[in-house]
């Protein structure tokens, strides 16, 4: 972790870039849309964008801008209350955006996502597939969270790690995260005086998650830890990441021009393949099976297929091809991949070896449980993929 550097800001050089503002910064603090402070987004992101760089803006507000549309005072917080103000406040975020641009002759789209979305393959190379046509096309998406429709099983949850998710699913070089913080100290300067600023780190650097103490700082709505944890997602497809304050004035231009602001967290780690991308950007898992030590060594030193000899216990209900956790008797997850089989079937075949799995299935079957292709390994131990 590096406190200071001289080196040129990482937007100068990125030709594609996920920008993700903060409810506060497009609120005026929750009281709805701020139309002077979105078309300052609009202006700026519209000179990135005549430099020819390729833009996904991803957009708190719609809550907010509902709840004073509707004359609530206070945030409901029955789902449906939620929802309805989602719904209602979309057309305001959307349409202020859609004016903003269009003053300066960039044409917008709107993508809502779910959780499901992405962690469905299909409709993940869908939404890949929409977002990459409209980037050619000079198109800048807008994208949220899909509030209308979510549920707590199908949330992603913040738009930090939302923001995380677009920068791997179209593999761009640099998440912006704007919000109403300088960037990352390493300590909370509000109650310790000798916090010191960190204008330069690694993404996936532990030692920043325990900075943050796993709760953030009540900064925005996820709090600094999930953005620390959103840059690490971020650098699974190379993405650096720019944690800055969106009150900077030209914030955007500045750090296209090479300037350095705020907190960049660089991408060390190695970049894995957009299906492996995809796998460990699941962030709901359908299941869990338990290994013995042998089978946790097989994988993670062996670089083995997980075989049905090695799982002591099958925890949740899954179907085949769901994305499934591998973890040790303590519980602590190893690796996670597409099973073969439901879990119906991996708990009558497991603990027993391979050659037996058609005669308790009863028919021809895979030998591997889940194979090697088909699996990553969240965990950064250094003796890891």
């Amino acid at each position: 972790m590096q406190h200071s550097s001289h080196s040129e800001s990482a937007v100068a050089q990125s030709r594609r870039l996920v920008i993700k503002v903060g409810s506060s910064l497009v609120t005026n603090e929750g009281k709805g849309i701020d139309l002077d402070a979105v078309e300052q987004w609009a202006t700026q992101i519209a000179q990135l964008h005549a430099q020819g760089k390729q833009l996904v803006l991803v957009s708190s507000g719609a809550i907010a801008e509902g709840m004073a549309r509707l004359g609530w005072p206070r945030r409901p917080k029955a789902m449906n209350e939620l929802q309805a103000a989602a719904a209602v406040g979309q057309m305001g975020l959307i349409q202020a955006y859609e004016v903003a641009f269009a003053r300066h002759g960039v044409r917008t789209a709107q993508i809502l996502l779910t959780h499901e979305d992405l962690a469905d393959r299909h409709r993940y190379l869908n939404a890949r597939g929409t977002i990459n046509t409209l980037l050619d096309l000079g198109v800048v998406p807008i994208v949220n969270e899909n509030d209308t429709v979510v549920t707590d099983e199908i949330r992603v949850g913040d738009n930090d790690t939302l923001g995380a998710l677009v920068t791997n699913l179209i593999e761009a070089e640099t998440l912006i995260i704007l919000t109403d913080q300088a960037g990352l100290y390493s300590a909370d300067p509000r109650s310790n005086p000798d916090a010191q600023f960190i204008s330069l780190g690694q993404a996936g650097d532990p030692t920043l998650e325990a900075m943050a103490g796993g709760s953030g700082s009540n900064i925005g709505t996820g709090g600094m830890i999930t953005k620390i944890l959103a840059a690490k997602r971020a650098a699974q497809s190379g993405g650096h990441t720019i944690i800055a304050s969106g009150r900077e004035q030209q914030v955007l231009s500045r750090l296209s021009q090479g300037e350095r602001i705020g907190t960049e967290l660089r991408a060390t780690l190695p970049v894995r393949s957009a299906r492996q991308r995809w796998l460990v950007d699941q962030l709901r898992v359908r299941g869990r099976v338990s290994l013995d030590e042998g089978a946790v060594r097989a994988l993670v030193d062996g670089h083995k297929s997980l075989l049905p000899v090695g799982v002591t216990h099958v925890e949740g209900e899954f179907d085949r091809g769901d994305v499934v956790a591998c973890v040790d008797k303590h519980g602590v997850e190893y690796a996670r991949g597409l099973i073969n089989y439901s879990s119906d079937d991996t708990r009558r075949i497991m603990g027993q070896p391979s050659h037996l799995i058609n005669e308790l299935l009863g028919s021809e079957h895979d030998t591997e449980l889940i194979h090697r292709n088909n699996m990553v390994f969240p965990r950064s131990a250094p003796d890891q993929d």
